[in-house]
């Protein structure tokens, strides 16, 4: 039995995954902005329960390494490491966007290309290009996106798929009779299948030293009037 635990905060969805050896024993994802720090314990403690184990079982935890929400993925990595330390357990790193592409790997053809793209303020969005087998045609970026379809080459070529919560603000730009755009989000569902992935090949992370990506620096502006965080 490799039992992992998977937990998705890098978004404003708390979403948390029990794998066993890459096979999905429960889900839970709560939808709701500004409770990561109140709730991912609880619905920690609830999925472990309603799955009939204890934290002792499992064998690694896994964490959405970024990019995306500053505080959402702090709140997560510190919990994962968590866990990783008091169970004496080995820490996995999934990134945030090769986890998104994959929900969507069973619609997409040989010809098809995968784009998910998460919100990153303003008309930036945080993205990359993946084919259909998930290998990487242009890597993670942030891009700014206020003029025209800058994947209409590969909208040539065949469907594009886009998710995530970047795709909703940039509709009217990607619109094309080649795109499929999708509002899916990143899930644990498919971060703990890509964990045992790098379970198996021990591929775990430092728990001294490893910080997730967060892609752009993490920035306060300070006035006497307000407070910026960015």
């Amino acid at each position: 039995m490799a039992l992992i635990l998977s937990i998705e905060t890098s978004t404003s969805v708390c979403s948390l995954a029990l794998h066993d050896s890459g096979n999905l024993v429960g889900v839970v994802e709560l939808h709701q902005d500004n409770v990561h720090s109140q709730k991912l314990m609880l619905l920690i403690e609830d999925l472990m329960n309603r799955s009939g184990f204890k934290s002792e079982n499992l064998k690694a935890v896994a964490v959405s390494s970024g990019p995306g929400s500053y505080t959402g993925l702090r709140i997560g990595v510190s919990v994962a490491k968590g866990f990783a330390f008091a169970h004496d357990i080995p820490l996995i790193a999934v990134d945030t966007l090769l986890a998104l592409a994959k929900r969507v790997v069973p619609l997409v053809n040989s010809s098809g290309k995968i784009v998910p793209m998460l919100d990153a303020r303003r008309m930036e969005v945080y993205t990359a290009v993946y084919d259909y087998q998930l290998n990487t045609i242009e890597k993670l970026s942030p891009r700014v996106i206020e003029e025209g379809n800058p994947f209409l080459d590969y909208l040539n070529q065949g469907q594009v798929y886009f998710l995530g919560d970047g795709v909703e603000k940039l509709r009217s730009l990607l619109e094309h009779p080649s795109s499929v755009l999708l509002k899916w989000g990143p899930s644990a569902l498919t971060l703990g299948e890509l964990a045992f992935d790098k379970y198996q090949r021990e591929e775990f992370e430092d728990l001294a030293y490893f910080e997730p990506n967060y892609l752009k620096d993490f920035r306060v502006i300070s006035s006497k009037k307000n407070l910026l965080l960015s």
